[in-house]
């Protein structure tokens, strides 16, 4: 009777079936049915990555360096033929450097406006107040709104034959003639006694993407703003610390790891703009940045080779920037963080 006993309380011992002679099956370890699911989860996403990113920079890489033209691209032959004359022609075109510094000037200025207006929007509404949330809320049209349907808006405002801005310019400011905005490339204004020619077409357009997209930095800079301690400012307010002191020595350090975070995203996002502008201006009147110029070569010239060389070649200014930011800014600004 104890030995029946003994052997019910002993553990039973799975059975595996026995594999072909010769080759005793293993059983999968836990690590190994764990790395096997996490494969199987990450897969979807590596395939629609690799379709949707990897692939196609790989075929721009290549069109670089082919003679490309729209209506020979099936019957090209890609593994041979292989050229630099596309890159010559885009450091040799008349309008390569200039279109680059219209893009450097359009995007610091669009990044640096929208951080700063967002900023200012996520300060005047982080304390309660009645209608809080729905102005809160308001804030995100430009964010939400579609592209083409805001653009109209801001032409037919704009519009130097029936825009409200040009009325109101007319009967508050004085102004003698109606002001195209959007087809002008310079404007001479009198400020403080002096001629100033100022970009008016690309300044507006700067303005478009202030306008537009300062709701991104006003979410991040406003959730940010919402996690500061109550008792830092009101410890500051008691010693006597005046609102610009409690910004600059509170707020400001709490803030600039999530400005340095919005610099950057904001820059690449708007470096590679293109649907803004050109619904905009066309690339006219001073507005034409890099991505409309590779519009151009594809749809206006049909050169798919210079239109990919020049993307390639905005691809590289942009990681060297980046690189410039890493190297000197991202150190500084994890130190502040910390």
């Amino acid at each position: 009777m104890s030995t029946l006993r003994s052997a019910e309380r002993r553990p039973s011992v799975p059975v595996t079936p026995e594999g072909p002679p010769g080759r005793p099956r293993r059983t999968p370890t836990l690590a190994q049915r764990e790395n096997r699911t996490g494969l199987a989860f990450v897969s979807p996403t590596v395939v629609v990555v690799l379709v949707v990113v990897v692939l196609p920079i790989a075929w721009t890489v290549l069109l670089a360096f082919q003679r490309a033209r729209l209506v020979d691209i099936q019957t090209m032959d890609f593994l041979s033929g292989w050229t630099l004359d596309n890159f010559t022609q885009v450091f040799a075109s008349a309008g390569f450097w200039s279109s680059l510094g219209v893009t450097l000037v359009y995007t610091a200025g669009a990044t640096a406006g929208s951080i700063v207006l967002g900023l200012v929007a996520a300060l005047a509404l982080r304390r309660p107040f009645r209608g809080r949330a729905l102005l809160r809320g308001s804030m995100l049209l430009p964010y939400v709104a579609p592209v083409v349907a805001v653009t109209f808006v801001w032409e037919i405002a704009l519009s130097p034959q029936f825009g409200i801005v040009n009325e109101w310019g007319a009967k508050l400011l004085g102004w003698d003639k109606p002001i195209a905005f959007l087809s002008t490339r310079s404007q001479e204004i009198t400020l403080l006694g002096w001629d100033v020619h100022v970009p008016l077409a690309l300044l507006v357009v700067i303005a478009f993407e202030t306008w537009r997209y300062f709701p991104f930095a006003f979410l991040f800079l406003l959730a940010r703003l919402q996690a500061v301690p109550a008792g830092l400012e009101e410890a500051a307010t008691v010693d006597g610390a005046t609102l610009t002191q409690r910004f600059r020595h509170i707020l400001l350090p709490q803030l600039l790891p999530v400005i340095a975070l919005l610099s950057v995203l904001r820059f690449i996002m708007t470096f590679n703009k293109f649907d803004d502008v050109y619904l905009l201006t066309g690339g006219g009147s001073g507005t034409d940045v890099v991505a409309v110029r590779v519009y151009d070569f594809l749809t206006a010239r049909y050169d798919v080779g210079a239109a990919s060389a020049q993307a390639l070649v905005l691809a590289l200014v942009l990681a060297v920037l980046l690189g410039i930011y890493f190297a000197f800014f991202a150190k500084k600004a994890q130190e502040e963080e910390v």
